[in-house]
């Protein structure tokens, strides 16, 4: 099994710290930390509102991962996340992370509820899709476990899929066999995904428990999780929290 990558979504880090202003805790600071504990990922969503991440949050990460190598030589990676407005794709284009993960978003929401409807602004989403990739980056599309959404993800021109898992964490809540359930509609879609030769990777809500089961899909690539690891780092400390997250998943890949 091929080694699953973590992204660490850092927006809790800045919800913090914009609620008293300033600049603690420090963001940057807090991406230094999870790079040295070993991630090989970043993501950030600067959402139009700004009420977590903030445009000029963008470029200070971007040069943080940058300039950071993992203990292989490698270089980790940058993803930022957003609808697919005008002023986010220029954003993106000006920052060129590794990857471009665009999902929807719905007026007033707290956090991203569900993935793209399939055939839902297909035109301007096609055209962003092709900008970006125009520019090398990577893109990806928020969809969910569904065959028909990952089948319009690749005629989109996307390279990847991001599997919308809040769905598999409440069956997770549930029990264990409501769990397992929910992992086989995200099998099958994983399976799809690469018969049609996407990259698969998934997000939301998976913490250290659930990602025992969900560690196991299919050609998975990349796991983006904040709020849970976060969480975590209030009682272990934000290295700590990085690193058994890290350990979970390589327990996955022996």
């Amino acid at each position: 099994m091929s080694r699953i990558r973590l992204s660490v979504n850092v927006n809790k880090v800045a919800t913090l710290r914009n609620s008293r202003g300033g600049a603690d805790p420090s963001l940057p600071r807090a991406v230094e930390v999870c790079l040295e504990a070993g991630a090989p990922g970043i993501t950030v969503h600067p959402r139009e509102d700004e009420r977590h991440i903030r445009r000029a949050d963008v470029p200070e990460v971007a040069a943080v991962v940058a300039r950071h190598r993992l203990s292989d030589g490698t270089r980790p990676e940058f993803n930022i996340e957003g609808d697919p407005r005008p002023d986010f794709l220029d954003l993106v284009m000006r920052v060129r992370p590794e990857q471009c993960t665009l999902v929807p978003v719905n007026p007033g929401e707290v956090t991203s509820q569900a993935g793209w409807p399939p055939g839902a602004g297909s035109g301007p989403l096609g055209d962003a899709v092709r900008q970006l990739k125009d520019a090398g980056i990577r893109v990806s599309l928020f969809v969910d476990p569904a065959d028909e959404a990952v089948r319009w993800a690749a005629e989109l021109g996307a390279d990847r899929v991001e599997l919308y898992t809040e769905p598999f964490a409440r069956a997770c809540a549930v029990s264990e066999a409501a769990g397992k359930a929910s992992f086989e509609l995200y099998r099958s879609a994983a399976m799809r995904a690469h018969a049609l030769g996407l990259g698969i990777n998934a997000g939301h809500d998976l913490d250290l428990v659930n990602l025992v089961l969900f560690r196991t899909l299919p050609y998975l690539d990349e796991v983006s999780i904040g709020h849970a690891l976060i969480s975590r780092a209030l009682w272990v400390g934000l290295d700590r929290a990085v690193r058994n997250y890290l350990e979970v998943l390589a327990a996955g890949s022996l």
